[in-house]
């Protein structure tokens, strides 16, 4: 074996270690993320869903703009969680 084989073999053991380390995390941290986004963006149509409900017609405007309000949280932290994803498997846009 050459210096430079020993060199590729180095760099490539090591360049493998950190992809499978960003990835992990990456991983982790979108997973988090998206049930993070999941959670609040259910429980916020939940209570827009409520005051529709107990206030009918009249409150309808304030239930459906909780709801939309839980659904964009809902996508946002959805699309962060992908950017996190992407970049732990060293993805480029």
């Amino acid at each position: 074996m050459n210096k430079n084989d020993k060199k590729n073999n180095v760099t490539d053991t090591t360049t493998g270690a950190a992809t499978f380390l960003t990835s992990t995390l990456g991983n982790t941290v979108g997973g988090v993320g998206r049930t993070l986004g999941g959670v609040t963006g259910a429980a916020t149509r939940g209570v827009g869903n409520t005051v529709t409900s107990v206030t009918g017609d009249l409150g309808r405007p304030i239930g459906d703009g909780l709801g939309n309000i839980g659904t964009g949280v809902e996508n946002s932290l959805n699309s962060v969680a992908k950017g996190v994803e992407d970049a732990g498997q060293w993805k480029k846009q």
